[in-house]
């Protein structure tokens, strides 16, 4: 199966307060050239009149970020909504509080992560988790995403955050190696310095290792690549137009 370029909408998050305004951004999304996306950063809106306006403009929701509170307590809503907008994958956008306590924290997340995933994967969805920069932390040894993943069941997913990996020192294209078969979406944005700072740019524009990186995900059967940037220099609906072609011109689709 061919891999896809797709919108995380987190990056819109600033048009899409209202049901009209999710309305009238997904239209721009589409106009830009992406069939699919990843829901995060919505407002309020019914599930039934999101899959309309998906449907509407020939969108698929491949992917969403979740409350791990929804996860916890309101698990049959939250299926039942990626049921009918045929959407085979759930991810949180980040570890709970609770867990980022040093290596005892993630081991602990580990076990509540893959109970998670044996739930979802009875009801024929992928449970992922997306990490920053935190998790770089070292432990025994060890960084506190080699803790999570370690003990983790490997039901549990990646969705390996390519900036967040460099930010926190680690080899983005080596983790996604490392996610072989475990990770069915990969978050891909850039880094460049500006005024001194490490900060997010558009694919293509930065300074990571695209061929390296493209190449490794492919050897993971990676199957979407979500371009998110959670800051932007410019007009968002411009950096998402970057990225995309920039990744179309590295061989994506």
């Amino acid at each position: 199966m061919p891999s896809q370029v797709t919108a995380q909408m987190y990056t819109l998050r600033e048009f899409l307060k209202t049901p009209a305004d999710i309305a009238s951004t997904m239209k721009r999304v589409r106009e830009i050239g992406y069939e699919s996306v990843q829901l995060s950063g919505l407002g309020m809106i019914m599930p039934l009149e999101l899959k309309r306006i998906l449907d509407g403009e020939g969108m698929r929701a491949v992917i969403t970020h979740v409350s791990f509170d929804r996860l916890l307590n309101d698990f049959d809503a939250l299926v039942d909504e990626h049921k009918l907008w045929n959407c085979p994958n759930v991810a949180i956008g980040g570890m709970p509080a609770e867990y980022r306590a040093g290596k005892d924290g993630y081991v602990s997340f580990a076990g509540v992560a893959s109970e998670i995933a044996h739930k979802l994967k009875t009801r024929e969805l992928t449970f992922s988790y997306h990490n920053h920069s935190f998790e770089f932390a070292k432990y025994d040894g060890k960084t506190g995403l080699e803790w999570f993943y370690n003990k983790a069941d490997l039901l549990v997913q990646a969705e390996i955050d390519t900036y967040w990996v460099q930010h926190g020192g680690g080899d983005p294209a080596d983790w996604c190696a490392r996610m072989k078969n475990r990770m069915p979406v990969v978050h891909v944005k850039d880094m460049v310095i500006l005024d001194g700072q490490q900060t997010m740019a558009e694919v293509g524009e930065g300074n990571l290792n695209w061929p390296r990186i493209i190449e490794a995900c492919r050897r993971s059967g990676v199957r979407y690549y979500a371009v998110e940037q959670d800051i932007c220099h410019r007009d968002p609906f411009e950096s998402m137009a970057i990225s995309l072609r920039n990744l179309k011109a590295m061989g994506l689709e």
